[in-house]
């Protein structure tokens, strides 16, 4: 028996974008996952090829897997896996917020325009801004969750929380105008996110380093430590 796809036509706004003419790598990437299984476990996406956007593309769910393609050319795939996603550990608010100034970006930033971490309008952008934490080997940031990101029934889509924990993870690497591109991100998310609220963004390097990929991990944490969101990313660094 051959099990049925799942189609529909997915279209990115220019809004959620990453570098320029592409979709940011963490929102397609929630995008495709919360296809999948709505993310009530981990989902690992690959990014074969950027992701166009103001373009009709084909999301498909089938049987375990979800891909998203354009005139048959893959462009990324979301599979669940069997992990459990603890993030790189809680730094509270106020401390998170107080490392956005020593944010890389602020003195060079390879995608200024990016809808997560660009310097973009309040309201329009995410405006997450990742710097270290002194006395850590984090980075972090505190996200004041725009109400411009709800949906209509006023949650905020795993897109908006994809793009938060993709984005994160490269600044645990990047120094200021260095950037990658996101290969695959595997993220988990466990509870929901609130317009309007405060939450703190942490993400730190993963050990190793394979050529040119780096790796890192990522969270979403409320003010009281609990955690809402994480998720392991592999970057590919230019030649």
């Amino acid at each position: 028996m051959t099990m049925a796809a799942l189609q529909t036509v997915l279209t990115v706004p220019q809004r959620f974008r990453g570098p320029e003419g592409v979709a940011n790598g963490g929102w397609i990437s929630g995008t495709v996952a919360d296809a999948l299984n709505g993310l009530e476990s981990a989902v690992e996406v690959t990014l074969h090829a950027p992701t166009p956007l103001e373009t009709e593309l084909k999301l498909e769910h089938v049987a375990n897997s979800a891909t998203l393609s354009h005139d048959g050319r893959l462009l990324v795939e979301a599979i669940p896996v069997a992990e459990h996603l603890s993030g790189p550990g809680f730094v509270p608010f106020n401390e998170a917020a107080r490392a956005e100034a020593g944010f890389p970006g602020w003195r060079g930033h390879a995608f200024p325009e990016c809808f997560a971490c660009g310097l973009r309008e309040p309201g329009d952008g995410l405006r997450v801004f990742p710097g270290p934490v002194e006395g850590a080997d984090v980075v972090a940031a505190g996200w004041r969750v725009p109400f411009t990101v709800a949906d209509a029934d006023g949650h905020v889509p795993a897109s908006v929380v994809g793009a938060v924990l993709d984005c994160v993870t490269g600044w645990a690497h990047f120094q200021p105008g260095e950037s990658a591109l996101l290969g695959r991100l595997t993220l988990q998310v466990n509870r929901r996110v609130y317009p309007g609220g405060t939450y703190s963004v942490v993400a730190a390097k993963a050990a190793g380093r394979e050529g040119r990929k780096l790796f890192g991990e990522s969270a979403v944490y409320e003010v009281d430590g609990t955690l809402v969101a994480a998720a392991k990313a592999t970057w590919i660094a230019p030649r």
